[in-house]
């Protein structure tokens, strides 16, 4: 008897070699010694774990930055930002093997078909650009900030992380409607203040002699009460009454902390 036929006569079980996988790049096949090099460095656990210590290292180096005005940099910042063309160079080199290994984007299970790795991508792209010679009117503290969402590769690093933070947001859709209310609750106790204490703390003590001048007593303006306020209303604790004789309440300051 022959071989069993399928619906349209053709052998139900081919034999012969296996067709050949997609290339990556174009360039290197399924069998090239490059690829299967590359990919035995990307599953091997010491590399693993070395990304996985770089990647540490790097948040070290973020939380033990300091910023300080019109550009001035510690020494020790200074140091710090040398370190950065060398994470820069590992997460380059890795995200390289991972594109020779697995191919960019156009065939299944490529580098680009994995959301964590389009924002390893991103990243490394991002700071890539920065070390370009550009023009100096270009503002690149944008593109340096991108640098805070390296913590986040420690995520795509561990398979137990990804499912803890896929959790989380596929239960932010039920716990939105909750959000809602609780804004909903504050907007309206906002309104309530904001009816009840309008205007009241734009009142401070004025100097008799100079309209303009806020009489202080103490280490900055204090809001006050007028007579027509107090007139025949118990005062509670802690209100603020202007000398007559030096000072009126009047409203025309700006409030505290700047309004």
């Amino acid at each position: 008897m022959g071989p069993k036929k399928g619906k349209k006569g053709s052998p139900r079980h081919r034999t012969g070699p296996p067709p050949p996988g997609p290339s990556s790049l174009f360039i290197f096949a399924e069998d090239n010694f490059i690829r299967r090099l590359t990919k035995f460095i990307i599953e091997w656990p010491p590399f693993e774990y070395a990304v996985l210590l770089t990647i540490i290292a790097n948040c070290v180096v973020l939380a033990l930055e300091e910023h300080l005005p019109h550009g001035d940099k510690t020494v020790l910042a200074q140091k710090l930002e040398l370190t950065e063309s060398y994470f820069l160079c590992i997460f380059t080199i890795e995200a390289a093997l991972k594109i020779v290994a697995l191919g960019l984007v156009l065939h299944t299970d490529s580098y680009l078909r994995n959301i964590w790795n389009m924002m390893d991508f991103f990243v490394v792209f991002t700071g890539l650009v920065t070390l370009l010679p550009l023009p100096l009117d270009v503002d690149l503290r944008t593109l340096r900030s991108i640098r805070v969402l390296r913590p986040l590769k420690l995520v795509s690093g561990v398979p137990s992380l990804q499912v803890v933070l896929k959790s989380i947001i596929k239960a932010m859709a039920p716990l939105l409607q909750i959000g809602l209310l609780v804004l909903f609750a504050i907007v309206i106790f906002a309104i309530i203040g904001l009816e009840f204490y309008s205007g009241a703390l734009h009142k401070s003590c004025y100097s008799l002699e100079d309209a303009f001048e806020i009489v202080e007593e103490g280490d900055m303006p204090t809001p006050c009460y007028d007579d027509d306020d107090t007139m025949n209303v118990e005062l509670p604790a802690g209100v603020h009454l202007c000398n007559h004789n030096e000072s009126a309440c009047i409203e025309q300051w700006e409030g505290p902390n700047f309004g």
